[in-house]
C-alpha cells in the first residue's frame, strides 16, 4: 500500500489487490502511510485518500486514536485547527506495512 509519489494521493483502486495483510480497518494502513512523514490535518488526509468519505475517515481516526496508533492535537482557534500524528506504536506499524508490501511486490505474479 503506497501513496503515489507524484500526487501524494492514496488510490485504493491501484493498491488494494497488492496488500497481503490488513492493518486495522480498510483505511487504517493508508492513514498510517499518510502520517509516516509527519502530522496532518483532517482536510489534508481527506485530500490524499481518494474514495474515503468524511464519516468513514472520522471513524477510522477515532479508532486509531483509541488503539493508541495516533494522537489528535487540538490547537484551538477559529476555524478549528486539529492535527493527527503517529504515536510510537503507530509508527512501529510502518515496518510491518513495508514488509508486507515488499512480499506482495515479489509475489505479485504468483
Amino acid at each position: 500500500m503506497t501513496i503515489s509519489e507524484e500526487a501524494g494521493v492514496f488510490d485504493p483502486r491501484k493498491c488494494a489487490h497488492r496488500s497481503p495483510i490488513q492493518v486495522g480497518d480498510k483505511w487504517s494502513g493508508a492513514v498510517l502511510r499518510c502520517l509516516q512523514d509527519g502530522p496532518h490535518r483532517f482536510t489534508e488526509l481527506k485530500a490524499r485518500l481518494r474514495g474515503v468519505n468524511p464519516k468513514v475517515l472520522t471513524e477510522t481516526l477515532r479508532a486509531m486514536e483509541r488503539d493508541h496508533w495516533l494522537t489528535r492535537t487540538d490547537h484551538g482557534g477559529n476555524p478549528p485547527h486539529v492535527e493527527y500524528a503517529l504515536t510510537e506504536v503507530g509508527g512501529s506499524l510502518i515496518g510491518v506495512l513495508d514488509t508486507a508490501c515488499t512480499w506482495a511486490r515479489e509475489h505479485h505474479g504468483d
